[in-house]
């Protein structure tokens, strides 16, 4: 009796490029990456959360593990970033 080789499958390659979107920011952890969404959201800026990590089978993470990088559309990285400027932790005004 002859067995059969069943192969196994293979992940698929990663894209090359995001496409029409650009990095301007990382955040910390999945909490944090929330947070800056919906602060560009409610601007109506368009975004996409990327992490090498999936919540659903890793729900805790430590350090750069936990990293998210938000992705937005070119046309919308020079709002997004003064957004994100005016929100930096600086020192406070008197």
């Amino acid at each position: 009796m002859a067995g059969r080789v069943i192969p196994f499958r293979r992940p698929p390659p990663e894209p090359p490029d995001e496409g029409p979107f650009e990095e301007v920011t990382r955040a910390r952890d999945q909490a944090e990456a929330l947070v800056v969404r919906s602060l560009l959201e409610a601007y109506g800026i368009r975004v996409l959360l990327r992490t090498h990590v999936a919540p659903s089978v890793h729900p805790f993470t430590v350090g750069d593990q936990a990293e998210v990088r938000i992705l937005v559309t070119r046309a919308d990285v020079p709002e997004s970033r003064r957004l994100l400027v005016r929100l930096a932790p600086g020192p406070s005004a008197p």
